[in-house]
């Protein structure tokens, strides 16, 4: 099983949303997430009182593309749009360590960077969430 659910607010720098060519990103992005096609994952761009924000759910049996697809399109936000923030929780039952099958690791957008970190609230997953 992999599992994974994230969020990202999308902008142009980390001082402003739009430095003057957001709307072509968008555009790109627009397309990029257009060409996904998860089974029983999804990913979307999405606008919230006018702020753009990329949204990325899934559980599937085990992990296939749709892990590798998601890293890819994740570090192209990060490169494109260097001022976007969010978090990514993912687990997968062959998971390497650390952090294994029984927990969630995160990855933190800032800045234009991800970063991969141990998850501090769901994990261990038995006992956190699971008997």
């Amino acid at each position: 099983m992999y599992e994974f659910h994230g969020w990202f607010g999308i902008a142009e720098s980390p001082e402003e949303s739009d430095a003057g060519s957001l709307d072509s990103g968008i555009n790109d992005l627009r397309a990029k997430v257009s060409q996904t096609n998860w089974a029983t994952g999804d990913v979307s761009l999405q606008v919230h009182n006018g702020e753009h924000f990329l949204l990325a759910n899934g559980l599937v049996n085990r992990r296939r593309d749709e892990a590798e697809e998601l890293h890819i399109l994740l570090r192209y936000v990060a490169t494109r749009f260097t001022g976007s923030w969010g978090l990514l929780y993912e687990r997968s039952s062959d998971m390497e360590d650390p952090p294994g099958q029984g927990a969630f690791r995160v990855h933190v957008m800032a800045r234009g960077e991800l970063h991969t970190h141990l998850d501090p609230f769901l994990s261990p997953v038995n006992p956190a969430i699971e008997d």
